[in-house]
């Protein structure tokens, strides 16, 4: 176990250098001036001239890169030109609403997904099966703002049970910022939970179809035990790769719905630095979000080997 997760690792570690060369790229050696491009087209030659002493552009390539990357890994992600602070701040403030909206809609897609899909699975061919697929395919059709919207105008405009938008901070208390992330957490949620629903279900077929499955069905199993004692463990590979992706989706790519609900997070805050032409945030809060993939990532893989040990004692 040990020698696997080492090797995970560092193919990880390696994907992680590849990855911040590629946006070390991007940002900062693109055709024109970072600096006339964040300050805009009627700025002053002495004003650009500034800003690219303040951000480090006077120096060469390699040393900008290693200076941007040892920053980083001691926790300094350089100051926010629009903000006038430090981007790790930022990152931070921005990190209590981004991380808990999207544990909550993570949880919510696995609760709703798990049992929905053994549900499926389990009654295949028959009229409840299709049922499911087909309120599953609504799921993932339906766009998440306009499911968002839906829900706004239901329980903040006619019912009043949930805030519209907006986030109090975790000082008001726990309820109150809880409450304001259970709309945008169901609108994240319910694409991702019809996906990890048929993946579930998709998976619990083949399973279900293999020799062992057979063996233990001809032993005197139930269809149920079968598929709760020996099915779900091989089935789960597969959801486990979904679930993976979706964290990392859900953390990085709640843009729309933190704009619908005017959510203080990450995604938010992208979007903000985009139009404002922040690169040094953008380039920054890009690889973090590149780090939360890798990292989440490894998580899976020992997951992985948690679930099948066959990928720890293969050579």
């Amino acid at each position: 176990m040990i020698r696997y997760a080492a090797t995970r690792l560092i193919s990880l570690s390696l994907s992680l250098i590849a990855a911040s060369v590629v946006i070390f790229a991007v940002i900062e050696v693109i055709p024109g001036d970072p600096a006339a491009f964040m300050l805009g087209l009627n700025a002053q030659p002495d004003t650009v001239a500034a800003l690219r002493d303040q951000l480090g552009l006077n120096g060469s390539v390699p040393a900008r890169y290693v200076a941007w990357v040892g920053g980083m890994l001691t926790g300094d992600f350089g100051t926010s030109y629009t903000y006038r602070m430090p981007v790790s701040d930022l990152i931070a403030q921005r990190m209590v609403v981004s991380a808990p909206l999207a544990a909550m809609a993570l949880g919510l897609s696995v609760i709703i997904a798990f049992p929905v899909g053994l549900i499926a699975a389990a009654r295949r061919g028959k009229a409840s099966d299709y049922s499911i697929m087909g309120l599953t395919q609504l799921g993932i059709a339906v766009p998440n703002f306009w499911f968002a919207m839906l829900l706004v105008l239901a329980f903040a405009v006619k019912l009043h049970w949930f805030p519209a938008g907006g986030f109090p901070g975790w000082q008001a208390g726990i309820w109150p910022a809880t409450k304001s992330l259970i709309l945008p957490a169901i609108a994240l949620a319910l694409p991702q939970a019809s996906i990890l629903a048929r993946v579930m279900r998709s998976a619990l077929i083949e399973t279900l179809n293999q020799d062992y499955i057979r063996t233990a069905r001809a032993k005197g199993l139930s269809r149920r035990q079968a598929i709760t004692g020996h099915a779900l463990r091989n089935a789960l590979i597969p959801v486990l790769t979904i679930i993976g992706l979706q964290f990392s989706f859900l953390l990085a790519g709640a843009i729309i719905i933190e704009n619908v609900f005017y959510l203080p997070g990450l995604g938010r805050l992208i979007f903000q630095a985009i139009t404002q032409r922040d690169l040094i945030v953008v380039e920054s809060v890009v690889m973090i979000m590149v780090f939360a993939v890798i990292l989440v990532t490894f998580i899976v893989d020992m997951a992985y080997a948690a679930a099948d040990p066959r990928l720890r004692h293969r050579r």
